[in-house]
């Protein structure tokens, strides 16, 4: 009983992060965040109500299919299909929208399975408009102007809080649709069972993104109602039948601002796990479940402080605080159960919750290197799920949702996760299980999706650019597409194994994985100045033109060969000499931020955004070439680009994301730049230093400690470093090491509106 006490005091809606390691509230940081940033342009987020890192995410839909929608909601949009409870923020695949739940008044519109699965607006949908809609940490409000109703939703960790004031009406009630998902994912499996007049469970088992994704839910209202349930199916060649529609309809009269409460939680483990979830929420106090919410965000966004005026930037930060709050996502039952990557039931220990939502091809760059300073133990415990993924599912996952290896992606970046937490001190794990499956992800496909529970067979072949990367050191572009990229993100990662194996004493294993970190030399072409494919027979494919994309059926992934060939964060020494040398390489990386920025190809990637020349910020590939200029005796220039992207990539509007957020990346590359520094290379613990964009941040560390960042003479127009001090002492060089941020003290600038020679290693 203790045991399962402590693990709800862990794991439960507030995630109470311990005192030590918090200031004193003294500020509501929530009111500063605006959910609705990243809803409109290509942001993909989502502003549902959501606690840090929750496993329920209730939330508005305003349409089903789309890239624009892959959370489900976009602010361009002004009909809302329903509230469903879960949503991923800023991915650029669609999934998820399970158990919606819409209230109705009047006589239902509910069309045919063929009809609603074929359009973007349900027929029981609801006009609405954003002056009537709002959105704060942990809370979502919306008039539903088709049906007259007030909606509001809160949430705790694994269970949603729904209130809805209705007129007055002899046929008002809900529909809940469980046949319904986001971007037309096939169920396999639906049951919807009316326990009582007040309570309606069921599973429903889908095929989409995440292969075999179950979903059990269970719903309690606060009101008693008449259900009907409403069902289809169509004939299968084996004779069978297998559903597609599958709602419920529950009728009630209210009278006039009547308001009706519902709790809804979910399980991947069965009916038992969500029932058992439910009592997160005793009772029906909406308030305090809000307040719950606040305050679990409050403890979150206040490990950073920022000092400043402008209230656009405070609002642009800590919105950025919270998008790196959302994923990953809980995925353990209240008792400690959750669904292994090989369906099996498996149960947690208290300090080790399994988490779900990995999209680690974006966030091993920023996010992760971010909460290894403000939450090095969370991060932990998501290293401990990745390990526990690969213990059950035979390979660490590439992109993991809902415990189904999707395959998404390239490289295989739980290594970087891995050896970055590790680097920086953190033991809690099992180091020679971690190399062990490090070394399993080098050797074995993790390249081709896989869709099938059997993943050990898959793993025991050696996939066709892993073959290539071990005999002839690069893998041919006319054998697989995007060659390069992999290749490059290849040598990093195996970069990343040596040092696990020299901190280890696995001498053989790091001196080969040196080695191999060394291939991204084999995809560079001096003729051209750029990375470039090579066929089987070692000759570079022609045509070649660096602006040119074909969107994942290229040699580049997302991108294109100007911001790939910066692709060796571990040996940049090694790739300034592979350019030509200091200034070859800086009058490259010149051309880089002013070359035309238009791009050609039969089908060019939308993920190429936010150019500034062709250095492209919407997308994860460009995030540490801005901080190469530190590298090569030139830190004014890092300072001035930084000073431009943080300016202008950014804002406080729906549109305010120049690219897809990534589960926290976009936000987290903000966050570290905005503070004044960024890891160019996780994995090795030094930070590149940029610009501090406010007048003094002050970091919440743990045990107790502070590290500030202090900002003389910051004004607009003063984005030049005149001079540094760390505690005291004059720093010289852009760099300072995470044991120095770690340990706490005064990182001090004087800014200046001129160029300077400071930091330029002489």
């Amino acid at each position: 009983m203790k045991q399962k006490l402590y693990f709800y005091s862990i794991c439960c809606c507030l995630f109470a992060w311990s005192a030590c390691s918090q200031p004193t509230q003294k500020n509501d940081y929530t009111q500063y965040v605006n959910p609705f940033i990243g809803t409109g342009g290509h942001g993909h987020t989502f502003p549902g109500a959501v606690v840090p890192h929750g496993m329920i995410q209730p939330g508005p839909d305003t349409r089903i299919y789309g890239w624009d929608a892959c959370s489900g909601y976009y602010y361009a949009d002004t009909t809302i299909n329903g509230f469903s409870h879960t949503h991923l923020s800023g991915t650029g695949c669609g999934d998820y929208g399970d158990i919606l739940l819409m209230p109705v008044t009047g006589k239902p519109k509910i069309a045919s399975a063929e009809t609603e699965t074929q359009q973007q607006t349900l027929s029981y949908a609801s006009r609405f408009s954003h002056d009537e809609e709002r959105a704060t940490p942990g809370y979502y409000s919306v008039f539903l102007k088709d049906y007259g109703v007030q909606a509001e939703l809160t949430a705790t960790a694994r269970t949603a809080l729904h209130r809805y004031t209705f007129p007055a009406s002899s046929e008002a009630g809900f529909i809940l649709d469980l046949d319904y998902s986001l971007q037309g994912q096939r169920n396999r499996e639906l049951t919807l069972r009316i326990v009582n007049d007040s309570t309606i469970c069921g599973h429903k088992n889908t095929n989409g993104w995440a292969w075999r994704h179950d979903v059990y839910f269970y719903a309690v209202f606060s009101k008693p109602f008449k259900s009907t349930l409403l069902s289809d199916s169509v004939r299968l060649e084996d004779g069978s039948f297998r559903p597609t529609v599958k709602k419920a309809l529950l009728q009630f009269s209210t009278e006039e601002n009547e308001q009706v409460l519902v709790k809804i939680a979910l399980s991947a483990v069965d009916e038992a796990g969500a029932q058992k979830n439910l009592s997160e929420i005793p009772g029906w106090d909406f308030e305090q479940v809000q307040t719950d919410a606040r305050h679990a965000w409050n403890e979150y966004l206040s490990k950073i402080e920022i000092d400043t005026d402008n209230r656009k930037e405070k609002s642009i930060f800590y919105t950025a605080m919270y998008h790196t709050g959302i994923s990953p996502a809980l995925f353990t039952d209240i008792d400690g159960r959750y669904r292994g990557m090989d369906r099996q039931i498996y149960t947690a220990n208290a300090d080790k919750p399994m988490y779900t939502i990995f999209s680690l091809w974006d966030t091993f760059r920023a996010l992760h290197p971010l909460l290894t300073i403000i939450e090095p133990d969370l991060n932990g415990q998501f290293i401990n799920a990745l390990l526990q993924q690969y213990r059950a599912g035979g390979i660490l996952p590439m992109w993991e949702l809902a415990g189904n290896y999707t395959g998404t992606m390239i490289g295989y970046h739980a290594v970087p996760v891995i050896v970055d937490a590790y680097m920086k001190g953190y033991r809690d794990l099992d180091a020679r299980l971690a190399l062990q499956a490090c070394l399993r992800s080098a050797e074995y496909d993790t390249a081709s999706p896989i869709a099938t529970t059997p993943y050990l067979i898959h793993n025991a072949l050696m996939s066709t650019s892993k073959y290539y990367k071990n005999t002839l050191g690069y893998i041919p572009c006319d054998t697989e597409h995007e060659s390069v990229a992999k290749g490059l993100e290849y040598a990093y990662n195996d970069w990343c194994i040596s040092e696990l194996a020299r901190t280890l004493g696995d001498t053989a294993t790091q001196r080969l994985y040196e080695k191999r970190a060394l291939a991204y030399r084999n995809y560079y072409d001096p003729s051209s100045g750029f990375m470039r494919g090579k066929d089987s027979r070692g000759q570079w494919r022609t045509p070649f033109n660096p602006r040119s994309s074909n969107h994942r059926s290229d040699d580049y992934c997302e991108g294109t060969a100007w911001q790939w060939s910066w692709f060796a964060p571990h040996d940049i020494a090694g790739l300034v000499d592979l350019m030509g040398g200091r200034e070859a390489f800086i009058q490259k990386l010149d051309s880089l931020f002013i070359a035309d920025s238009s791009l050609e190809g039969d089908l060019v990637s939308a993920d190429i955004s936010g150019l500034i020349g062709q250095y492209a910020h919407g997308n994860e590939p460009s995030h540490h070439i801005i901080h190469l200029y530190n590298y090569v005796g030139q830190p004014w220039k890092t300072q001035q680009l930084i000073d431009s992207v943080l300016h202008s990539q950014y804002t406080d509007r729906p549109d305010g994301l120049s690219g897809n957020e990534d589960c926290g990346q976009m936000s987290a590359w903000y966050i570290l730049n905005a503070m004044g520094f960024y890891q160019v290379c996780p994995g090795r613990p030094v930070y590149s230093i940029g610009h501090p964009l406010f007048n003094q941040t002050t970091l919440h560390l743990p045990g107790g400690k502070t590290f500030r960042i202090v900002a003389r003479n910051n004004k607009p127009g003063n984005k030049y470093i005149q001079s540094a001090t760390l505690n005291g002492e004059a720093l010289e060089t852009p760099f300072f090491t995470h044991e120095q941020l770690m340990a706490g003290g005064t990182l001090e600038f004087t800014m200046t509106n001129r160029p300077t020679e400071w930091g330029t290693l002489k």
